[in-house]
């Protein structure tokens, strides 16, 4: 009995023992994900090799059973062929004499808060760090505006490319509109799909005011500044005529500074017809010069495909479960937004 005692005794610390082990394994791998959640990851695609895929596929799809097999043989020796020469140029340290230009993709479909710069900078980073004489920039845009201060950064971060020389298209297959405009007019060449909306080069602020409503129930509301106009509209106080004329002067302020970037960054166009604050279709943008050519970005890619290595660069933040919730509440907001203006823009609806 004693000998079965102290096996048991044994055991339990074999088992305490694998058991702290274990629990340090699984405290140091969630502090690891911890930080790599921090940090991001940088998803670099080879869209060339996915093109180039695609189009095999189909064309080997057309071909009879016979004909498949005769291509699946022809294409193993090919490829034994090209590993066994890029081999042998590595042992010499050669690298490939047809080493074509990148066109790096990057995409950005924005919210009203534009969080999305956040990994845009990563992304622009990530290309400056590489690029190359010969490289360049497409940016598959799509956002209807947003906030200013958020916007203005992500014009500045696509400015950095613009400045180190590094050619940007931004291609808009559905919308760049006020924010997601000022976005656009800082790349070199800015193509459309015939019916995205393109424009609203203008600034609008609105809010409901209780002030009314709380008086009817006898609440008062005290509101306390240190400079004149540290608030000017408030949306619980009285507001005067002083505030209103304010709030709107600064709302003409950073229409004048939204119109003098446009015309900045493009100044051969007719900038007080176009910042109305009206939007206009791909082919009516062209016509305003807001825009320099008419296509789809699939069409634009797959017409570089041959002379560039075309590269998808995306930087992923990776999220807790509260943060995934929340940005999805967010988002199903900033889509009703869109449907909401969309509306009230008084366009016929295909």
């Amino acid at each position: 009995m004693d000998v079965i005692a102290d096996y048991g005794l044994f055991l339990a610390k074999i088992a305490t023992i694998v058991v702290a082990i274990a629990v340090l394994a699984v405290v140091m791998v969630n502090v690891a994900q911890r930080k790599k959640a921090q940090r991001g990851e940088l998803r670099v695609t080879r869209l060339s090799e996915q093109y180039q895929d695609a189009q095999e596929e189909m064309q080997v799809a057309l071909l009879d059973s016979h004909q498949q097999k005769l291509w699946h043989k022809g294409q193993k020796k090919k490829q034994k062929l090209e590993a066994k020469q890029a081999k042998a140029r590595a042992r010499r340290g050669e690298t490939s004499s047809s080493v074509k230009p990148t066109l790096y993709v990057l995409d950005f479909k924005g919210s009203m808060d534009a969080h999305e710069v956040s990994s845009l900078r990563e992304e622009v980073t990530a290309v400056l760090a590489v690029a190359r004489a010969g490289d360049e920039v497409v940016l598959r845009l799509e956002s209807p505006g947003g906030v200013v201060h958020g916007y203005g950064l992500a014009a500045s971060q696509l400015q950095r490319l613009r400045e180190r020389q590094i050619p940007l298209t931004a291609v808009v297959d559905k919308v760049a509109a006020s924010g997601g405009y000022m976005m656009a007019c800082v790349a070199n060449t800015i193509v459309a799909a015939p019916f995205s909306i393109i424009g609203s080069i203008g600034v609008v602020a609105q809010f409901p005011n209780f002030n009314r409503l709380l008086k009817n129930h006898d609440i008062d509301v005290e509101l306390h500044t240190a400079g004149q106009y540290k608030r000017t509209l408030t949306l619980f106080g009285e507001n005067t005529p002083e505030g209103r004329e304010k709030f709107r002067e600064d709302l003409n302020q950073t229409h004048l500074l939204f119109k003098q970037f446009v015309h900045q960054m493009r100044p051969t166009l007719d900038i007080d017809s176009v910042a109305t604050g009206e939007h206009w279709y791909g082919t009516q943008a062209l016509d305003k010069g807001l825009v320099d050519a008419i296509g789809t970005s699939d069409d634009w890619l797959i017409e570089r495909v041959e002379r560039y290595d075309v590269v998808g660069v995306r930087y992923v933040q990776r999220k807790k479960m509260v943060d995934r919730f929340t940005q999805s509440a967010a988002q199903s907001a900033d889509r009703l937004l869109l449907r909401w203006w969309q509306r009230g823009q008084q366009h016929p609806s295909a």
